[in-house]
Order: structure tokens, then C-alpha cells, then sequence
């Protein structure tokens, strides 16, 4: 519940308790700052077993419907150098106090005054994480590997370099026209996009029955060009 006012406090408190109750057994509830028009930004770490952290720039996912991500790039065309590296370093430290390992994203809130907040940590592979790669170079599916059989990061955090843009488009089985509810149905003909520095990871084929019973994502599409413009 979002409160605006002092006097609209203690009757949102009563709400939620009553909520939390009713739904978990439980009447205890937080508060926490909330954040108008935030900017959702991401920082991917790599962690091995040797102590090395490193962080691989950031992404950012402020564009959501429902709060799912829908579309992603790397970098942000907010973060300033001074404040990738701030929030970068926060990331890696969070990581290590908490003795992580593998590949995994820590999310935070930005807010108008480029103040960030923390989210949550996410200690997997992202399904955004295919623009992190296009603009370091590195697989991170091949680094989980990696990192899991023992071996060391291959690089020091200096030598990581962030080079021109990339952006991720999820496609979903959604009506756009009606709330963007689920749109069931076969896929009657499919034409993949192509060329030099697009990715297409996708699980359409001509034939494919959607149905109501998974996920709406069917696939991502990924581009990566020197700027955000040519992206």
C-alpha cells in the first residue's frame, strides 16, 4: 500500500495487517521508501571460488508492463561512469559478504536523483543477460561452467570493457489490443531476423500450439551496433 499522507497511515497499516493475516498467518508488515518514476537497473556479477569478484557493467530494465521486464539494454543511458563504478563495487561487495558464487544479478532502484536502492539478488542467469554479453565479449553460460569445475575468472576487473550498445526485445503470445491478456493459438508461419550482430533465441517454429498452460515469452530478440541509436 502506498501512503502519500501521514493521516492515511495508520489505516493502511490496519489493511495490510489485515491482509497479511488473512493471506499468511501473519500480521507483520515493513515499510519502505517509495520511489516515483524509478529506473529498474541491474548489475551482472561473476564470482569464482578464489575469492575473485567482478562486475560487468549494468542493464537496465525500466521499460515493464505488470512489472515484467519487456525490454533491456546495456549500458544505461543514465549511469554515468562515476556511478556504474559505485554501484558496481556496492554489487561485488554485497556478492562477498554473502560468500556467493557463479554468475548472478544484483538489482536496484534508481531513483530522479540517481540515488539507487537495493532490490533483490537474483542468483542465476538472467533472461536479459544476452545483452551483457554482446557488449563484454564474454558467454556467461561458458563462465558458470567455468567457475563450477574450479577455475579462476579470466579476467581482472580493469580489463573488463563495455564496447558500444545492446538491446533485448521479448516477444510474448499477448494481445496488445485487450490488456494484453494471453493470445492462444497455432504459429501458422514464423520468419527469424538475421544478420551481423542479431540474436534471436527463440522456441517458435511454424506449427507450435500456444497454449494457456506456460510462460508468454516465446523469444528474445537481441541486437548489438557501436551506439544506442544504431541499436
Amino acid at each position: 500500500r502506498i501512503v502519500h499522507e501521514e493521516k492515511d497511515l495508520l489505516e493502511s497499516l490496519d489493511r495490510a495487517r489485515g491482509e497479511a493475516m488473512s493471506a499468511f498467518g501473519d500480521d507483520r508488515v515493513y515499510l519502505e521508501k517509495y520511489i516515483t518514476k524509478p529506473r529498474h537497473i541491474e548489475i551482472q556479477i561473476l564470482a569464482d571460488s578464489h575469492g575473485n569478484i567482478i562486475y560487468l557493467g549494468e542493464r537496465e530494465c525500466s521499460i515493464q508492463r505488470r512489472h515484467q521486464k519487456l525490454i533491456e539494454e546495456s549500458p544505461s543511458s543514465i549511469v554515468t561512469p562515476a556511478l556504474r563504478k559505485e554501484m558496481g563495487e556496492a554489487a561485488v561487495q554485497l556478492v562477498k559478504q554473502a560468500k556467493y558464487e557463479g554468475a548472478g544479478t544484483v538489482e536496484f532502484l534508481v531513483d530522479s536523483n540517481n540515488k539507487y536502492y537495493f532490490l533483490e539478488v537474483n542468483t542465476r542467469l538472467q533472461v536479459e543477460h544476452p545483452v551483457t554479453e554482446f557488449v563484454t565479449g564474454l558467454d556467461l553460460v561458458r563462465e558458470q561452467f567455468r567457475i563450477a569445475e574450479g577455475e579462476k575468472l579470466p579476467l581482472i576487473q580493469k580489463e573488463v570493457k563495455i564496447q558500444g550498445h545492446a538491446i533485448e526485445v521479448r516477444i510474448q503470445a499477448e494481445d496488445v489490443w485487450n490488456d494484453f491478456l494471453p493470445s492462444l493459438g497455432t504459429i501458422s508461419f514464423v520468419r527469424h531476423p538475421g544478420g551481423a550482430f542479431v540474436r534471436n533465441d527463440s522456441a517458435m517454429f511454424a506449427g507450435l500450439v500456444v497454449s494457456g498452460f506456460y510462460d508468454s515469452l516465446l523469444s528474445k530478440l537481441i541486437v548489438w551496433d557501436k551506439s544506442r541509436e544504431l541499436a
